[in-house]
């Protein structure tokens, strides 16, 4: 009895441990399901939700590049692009010769599309071509039951409507390079632009925008079952530029296909009106991708389409450098504005012998004479008197040797030489000939067209240091009310107002006088009259044996020998408005191949400016000058 007792003691422990143990466990699971289920239900929702939604970014649209009127020149639209989707191509053979019927595939392209195939997934569409035209559109729908596998997809395409004509200042878009990634979600999106040159790639970061997202569902293997949620992005904001676009195509015209630059400014505010490099190239080329053959072609092209020069090409600025060798004498104190020099054709300095491009020389020259007539001797006996160090800081408060800050990247500082400068650079001491050549704008000299017509500009707005500018102002999509200020407050140069009114009678003398160089590209309508400088740059030496037996004719030697052909002006005489530099490379003589130019482009931005009130002709004061010539 009592062993039975005993047993029984020891059962009913060892049950109720049981009992007891079964339940902590099964306490221990409902907790633990009610911690998941209930407390952290809410986190392990979101968990699975990321498992089957994908957050997509949505390219916003880039912002427009507009003129100073608000006209378009730079703006989206429609791309028409074909997709593939891999599996559900059953032979891409096949599929590449039934779709190059419609649209021209290369071996290249084939290549780069089975590449992408390799390496991403089966199902993930990949890009055959962008840009498509309607009738290709509609050929490929209707067709589509011979072309298995392919799509159709519309987005947004950068376009440039004036093509060529605003490429040096627009710029251009094209895909994210390997080194431009920098962290910007963006730039990973395929297909993404990014500006590469012009104003596209200066305004960029205001142009992109802001991205908008799309919520998809997807499986397992990351395909996409259907969207969810779409939050549109917000369109980059606007560019609003100083160019006239009707007036840079009409300079555009103008140059044609010589290689040539020109620049219009506002003499008072900076505003620059036009700014054209030729020959050009077509922007939207850029945008839908070169192929080989058109980059060799635009890179082999000995006028260099790819150079902006008129900010970026380096010329001596010639003739057109006189007006600066005059202030700094007058500054100096060499010379007075009437004192004169003989001019017997050459001038003689040590062992070496400088000539005048009037070959029997141009008799007595005073100052405003000897520019009009662009007499060389004169020049180079008030150079050598003034030094190169006093020449050069004139020259720097005019503009030259210094980035202007236009807003354009590449833009090119030149040079303008002084004795310090040789030392470093050249390890040797400057010699007095050099100084001799600088008073006629040659030598080590390098200016840009750029720097040309803010030469000009300073010259007749009463000596400001007026700055160009291409940019007026950035505008969000929200502010197109927004005033557009341009300011017109420019420190003083320190010109003395006397010796600025020498250079504009001078000026006014080299296209009003009958003696002047470039009278004949004169504006005969006095109301709209102008004035300016010619300049004609040798880009090789002429021998002595070739001065006996008689220089050559521009027109009768290869292309690459002939002089540059370069013009600064400024319209009206009476009242200076607008300033011009034209610069023709290997165009001859500034007097018949820039000037004309330079005449043409005055007269239709003043053309195009008819709330002016345009002074009378009366107000034109032309010096006596004695003989009559072109300048060589």
């Amino acid at each position: 009895m009592y062993r039975d007792n005993d047993r029984y003691r020891t059962f009913s422990r060892r049950a109720i441990f049981m009992f007891g143990s079964k339940f902590l466990l099964m306490s221990g699971l409902i907790g633990r399901m009610y911690y998941l289920q209930v407390i952290e239900g809410d986190r392990y929702k979101t968990l699975a939700d990321e498992n089957r939604i994908s957050l997509k970014l949505l390219a916003p649209p880039r912002g427009r590049i507009v003129d100073r009127f608000g006209r378009p020149l730079a703006v989206n639209q429609q791309n028409y692009r074909i997709l593939l989707v891999p599996e559900n191509v059953p032979d891409l053979q096949i599929t590449f010769t039934a779709l190059s019927s419609i649209v021209p595939i290369s071996e290249g392209e084939k290549k780069r599309i089975k590449r992408e195939i390799k390496r991403r997934r089966r199902f993930l569409p990949i890009v055959i071509r962008e840009n498509l035209t309607w009738p290709q559109v509609a050929r490929i729908e209707a067709n589509s039951s011979e072309l298995p596998g392919l799509v159709i997809d519309i987005g947004e395409s950068r376009f440039y409507p004036d093509g060529e004509a605003s490429a040096a200042v627009v710029g251009y878009v094209s895909g994210v390079g390997e080194k431009e990634f920098t962290g910007d979600p963006l730039l990973e999106l395929p297909g993404f632009r990014i500006g590469k040159a012009g104003m596209e790639k200066v305004h960029d970061l205001a142009l992109r925008g802001k991205s908008g997202t799309s919520q998809v569902e997807v499986n397992a293997v990351g395909r996409e079952i259907r969207e969810l949620e779409r939050a549109e992005g917000r369109s980059g904001n606007e560019a609003w530029l100083t160019i006239d676009k009707e007036l840079q195509n009409f300079v555009s015209r103008q140059l044609g296909e010589e290689s040539a630059s020109a620049v219009v400014m506002d003499v008072h505010t900076g505003e620059v009106l036009s700014l054209v490099s030729t020959p050009s190239f077509d922007p939207n080329a850029f945008n839908r991708g070169l192929s080989r053959a058109e980059w060799k072609k635009l890179i082999s092209n000995p006028r260099s389409p790819l150079n902006n020069k008129a900010i970026a090409g380096l010329y001596a600025p010639g003739s057109t450098f006189k007006m600066i060798v005059a202030l700094a004498a007058l500054e100096k104190g060499v010379v007075s504005p009437r004192r004169k020099f003989f001019c017997n054709g050459e001038m003689e300095l040590g062992n070496a012998t400088f000539h005048c491009w009037k070959k029997n020389g141009h008799g007595a020259m005073d100052m405003v004479s000897a520019i009009a007539q662009s007499c060389d001797v004169y020049f180079y006996e008030i150079a050598r008197k003034t030094g190169i160090d006093r020449i050069a800081s004139m020259a720097r408060r005019l503009g030259m040797g210094q980035i202007l800050g236009a807003g354009l990247p590449g833009e090119q500082r030149g040079l303008i030489p002084t004795r310090a400068w040789k030392r470093q650079a050249k390890g040797t001491s400057w010699q007095q000939g050099e100084t001799v050549l600088a008073g006629i704008g040659q030598g080590f000299i390098l200016t840009t067209p750029l720097q040309l017509v803010v030469m000009i500009s300073r010259l007749v707005n009463g000596g400001r240091a007026v700055q160009p500018s291409l940019t007026r102002q950035i505008i969000s999509q929200s502010d197109h009310a927004s005033q557009i200020r341009v300011s017109s407050e420019f420190e003083k140069i320190g010109i003395h107002p006397t010796h600025l009114d020498v250079m504009a009678r001078a000026m006014a003398a080299v296209t009003n006088s009958p003696t002047g160089t470039a009278y004949k590209a004169r504006i005969r309508d006095g109301n709209q009259a102008m004035g300016g400088k010619t300049g004609t740059v040798q880009v090789r030496r002429i021998s002595k044996a070739e001065r006996e037996t008689g220089v050559l004719k521009n027109e009768d030697l290869e292309w690459h020998e002939r002089d540059h052909a370069v013009f600064v002006g400024f319209a009206p005489v009476h009242t200076p408005r607008y300033a011009v530099s034209v610069v023709v490379e290997h165009g001859g003589s500034g007097s018949s191949s820039a000037a004309p130019i330079a005449r043409d482009i005055l007269l239709e931005v003043q053309r195009r400016d008819p709330t002016r009130n345009i002074g009378n002709s009366q107000a034109l004061r032309m010096p006596k000058i004695q003989s009559e010539r072109e300048e060589g």
